[in-house]
């Protein structure tokens, strides 16, 4: 992508931000600003106006449709396009729910523009960028390794679960298990696959299809 611009669109319900942003990004020669949206809703209308955009900037929380939504339609209905979620949002359930509707990455608000610029790259490029800020280790869990690790059945429908907003409690009284057994589990993935939270087990079974959306 060195000397080919990037086309993206940014949907944000916040004119100020989103105008400021398209601003800064401008200022990279390798990004182009196709077009802003104020929602989901408004993304629908504009984005089979732009088949050219390769990359959506995507807030979460917006009236009318809300970025998980959006996200969702994005991926079903134009799959080659790569979404990168930008929110003020810091929390897993946040991270998770982006990731399950398709995004590729996620990026705080907060975020300086060459981080943000870098992290548009990667996506474009590579598919998948997570913010070693937001998501703690989760590009180990992301990986590509050639020896896979193996799981038992009940690790499997434990990562399964992980996806859902259930407590750990929830899990084990759906698995007719001790909180005690749920742990091992979760300690269990942790060890195997050298990650720390939650969201990084999510993030890994997602990518090695492991998790059913």
């Amino acid at each position: 992508m060195q000397n080919q611009s990037i086309s993206i669109a940014i949907v944000d319900d916040h004119t100020l931000f989103r105008s400021g942003l398209a601003s800064l990004l401008e200022e990279f020669d390798e990004i182009e600003v196709i077009f802003e949206a104020i929602n989901g809703v408004d993304l629908q209308t504009k984005i089979n106006q732009h088949p050219e955009v390769q990359l959506i900037l995507m807030d979460i929380n917006m009236p009318v449709m809300d970025g998980f939504a959006a996200t969702k339609w994005v991926k079903t209905n134009h799959p080659n396009v790569h979404v990168l979620a930008l929110s003020m949002l810091e929390d897993e359930k946040a991270i998770i729910g982006m990731l399950k509707a398709g995004a590729g990455g996620y990026m705080l608000k907060e975020s300086t523009p060459s981080d943000l610029f870098t992290a548009i790259k990667v996506v474009v490029d590579k598919g998948f960028f997570v913010n070693e800020l937001v998501s703690g280790r989760l590009l180990v869990a992301l990986k590509d390794s050639d020896v896979k690790p193996i799981f038992s059945s009940r690790e499997l429908t434990f990562l399964q679960h992980c996806s859902t907003e259930l407590t750990y409690k929830e899990i084990a009284d759906l698995m007719n298990v001790s909180p005690r057994t749920v742990d091992n589990y979760r300690e269990s993935l942790f060890a195997k696959l050298n990650i720390k939270s939650r969201t990084g087990l999510v993030v890994y079974g997602i990518k090695n299809n492991l998790i059913t959306i």
